[in-house]
């Protein structure tokens, strides 16, 4: 190998070096560190969620530095077992909760994302609560059409929620 090879050789591994590092400087990380400690915001929804009640709980774990817990909500209706698979309502949570977490990624706020069944959204997240601790709750009220927590739901939350509760309504 002659010096202009091995010079050659250098240029080219630095120029792949610099494109790797340009192409992993552009994606949002996979998962942002999360501090022990860290407070938890519990964002329950089911069906969609809102972007205006999303943003709004990605600046509150921005602010207070929290781990935002987006939590899908699964319905298993009566006629079958309680941990059934569901496999066409998780097939469409999925997504959802990714587009939630790049959202969160993309602002610097860690994310760590649930799928929790009950037999109503209320048991489920009563679930939730059973499982683990959560800082504040941002409970999502429905708006002109769109999804979010019943007003007897809602109702049920503020009264029973073992910490504080935002319930956010959405404008027109």
């Amino acid at each position: 190998m002659s010096g202009l090879d091995v010079v050659l050789l250098v240029l080219v591994a630095l120029l792949a070096a610099a494109l790797v590092a340009m192409l992993v400087a552009r994606r949002p990380p996979r998962r942002l560190p999360v501090r022990r400690g860290a407070r938890r915001i519990l964002v329950p929804f089911s069906g969609s969620l809102d972007q205006t009640v999303l943003d709004a709980a990605i600046r509150i774990a921005s602010a207070e530095q929290a781990v935002l817990v987006p939590a899908y909500l699964l319905v298993v209706p009566l006629q079958y077992a309680e941990d059934s698979p569901l496999r066409e309502q998780v097939k469409l949570a999925m997504p959802l909760l990714e587009a939630v977490e790049l959202a969160a990624l993309r602002a610097g706020v860690p994310v760590d994302a649930r799928i929790e069944k009950g037999r109503t959204l209320t048991h489920a997240v009563k679930r939730l609560w059973e499982a683990e601790p959560f800082d504040r709750i941002v409970a999502p009220a429905p708006a002109h059409g769109r999804e979010g927590f019943s007003p007897k739901e809602l109702a049920w939350l503020l009264t029973n929620a073992p910490t504080e509760t935002v319930v956010l309504k959405p404008a027109a």
